[in-house]
C-alpha cells in the first residue's frame, strides 16, 4: 500500500509505502502437457485457463476479456521463464484493481513459487528486481518499484529512484474500497500527459507530494498521528488537483474525516477508483466509527495493520 507519494514517484519524487496484513498465495504443481492458471479469488472464476507458454496467448475458448486482464501478470512471469507443464494457483485477499498493490503482490508471489518449484534459488533482491521489471513491462513502462519492493521485503519502503527499507512502528488504518476498479496504466498516462502539457503546474505539486513523503516517517516514528493525519489530507488534496480523485473516493474520504472522526484520509494508489485509507484516532472504538462511516457512504471497509511481513515460503500444511 502506498501511504504517500502516488504519481509523483513516477517522476522521481519520494514515496512512502507499507506492507499490510493482506496476503496473496501462489502455489505451483506439475501438469504434463498443459499450462494452466487458476485464480478463483480475483473476484471471478478463472479455473482452467490455458496459455501458450511462449507467446502468452490464451488458448482456452470463450474466456472473458476480464479474465484475460486479471491473469496477464501471472502469464508474464511464466513467459519470462519459459514455464510449461504447470498449474499455477493464486489465492488473494486483496481486491484486484483497488490501488492496494494486488498486481505487484501476484507477480512477487508467482515468482517466489516458481523459484521454489523450479529450484531457481532467486534471492529476495532478485525477485524484487525481476518483479518490478515484469510489472513495468505489463504496464508499458509506467510502473514504480514501490509495490513490488513492499510485496517482497515487507515493512516500510521509502522509494526515491530505488526502494530502501526503513524501520517504523506499525500503525492501524481503515481501508475503504469504492467498488469501482481502476486502471493504473491509464491513470499514470493521464497524469504524465497533464505534466507534459503543464509542467509549471504539475511539477510543484509533485514537489509538495515528495516533501510530504519525506516528513511522514518522522511522524510515524514519533507517534504524531494528528500531524500524520494532516499529511494524509494534504496529499489527498494534491492528488485531486492532478485529476485522479473520484466522487466515490471523495465521499469515503470526507465520511471518514467527518462522521468517522479520523485524523486524516486520502486515496491510495493510482486513483480513478479503487481504495482510500483513513487514520483513525487512537481509541479502539474509533476504528469501528470510521468503518461505519465508510459503510454509510456506500464503501466496503476493512482494517489493516502496516509494516507487516513480505514474501515468505509456506509448506503444504500452511506453516511458515
Amino acid at each position: 500500500m502506498i501511504l504517500f507519494g502516488e504519481h509523483a514517484v513516477v517522476s522521481g519524487a519520494p514515496a512512502l509505502g507499507a506492507a499490510v496484513d493482506l496476503r496473496v498465495k501462489a502455489s505451483i504443481e506439475d501438469l504434463p502437457g498443459r499450462l494452466e492458471i487458476s485464480a478463483p479469488d480475483l473476484r471471478m472464476t478463472l479455473e482452467g485457463i490455458a496459455l501458450d507458454p511462449f507467446s502468452g496467448a490464451v488458448l482456452t475458448k470463450e474466456v472473458s476479456e476480464g479474465a484475460v486482464h486479471a491473469t496477464r501478470y501471472i502469464a508474464a512471469v511464466l513467459k519470462e521463464f519459459g514455464a510449461r507443464d504447470l498449474r499455477v494457483t493464486v489465492e488473494s485477499e486483496i481486491p484486484p484493481a483497488s490501488g492496494l498493490g494486488s498486481s505487484a503482490s501476484v507477480v512477487v508471489a508467482t515468482l517466489g513459487a516458481l523459484s521454489r518449484h523450479l529450484a531457481l534459488d532467486l534471492s529476495a533482491e532478485e525477485i524484487a528486481k525481476e518483479a518490478h521489471r515484469i510489472e513495468k513491462s505489463v504496464q508499458d513502462g509506467l510502473g514504480s518499484p514501490t509495490d513490488t519492493a513492499l510485496a517482497t521485503f515487507g515493512g516500510y519502503q521509502l522509494v526515491e529512484g530505488s526502494a530502501r527499507s526503513i524501520e517504523l512502528p506499525e500503525i492501524q488504518l481503515v481501508v475503504g474500497f469504492s467498488g469501482r476498479p481502476h486502471d493504473t496504466r491509464a491513470e499514470v498516462e493521464k497524469v504524465q500527459s497533464f505534466r507534459a502539457r503543464y509542467p509549471e503546474i504539475v511539477s510543484p505539486i509533485f514537489q509538495a507530494i515528495g516533501e510530504i513523503s519525506r516528513r511522514a516517517p518522522d511522524c510515524i516514528r514519533e507517534g504524531q498521528l494528528e500531524v500524520l493525519g494532516r499529511l494524509f489530507n494534504a496529499n489527498h488534496g494534491l492528488l485531486e488537483a492532478i485529476g485522479v480523485g473520484t466522487r466515490e473516493l471523495s465521499e469515503l474520504v470526507y465520511a471518514s474525516r467527518g462522521a468517522g472522526r479520523a485524523f486524516g484520509a486520502k486515496l491510495t494508489g493510482a486513483g480513478g477508483g479503487g481504495c482510500m485509507i483513513a487514520l483513525p484516532r487512537a481509541e479502539p472504538e474509533n476504528v469501528l466509527r470510521v468503518m461505519t462511516a465508510i459503510t454509510q457512504a456506500r464503501g466496503e471497509p476493512f482494517s489493516v495493520v502496516t509494516g507487516c511481513q513480505g514474501l515468505r515460503p509456506e509448506d503444504p500444511a500452511g506453516k511458515r
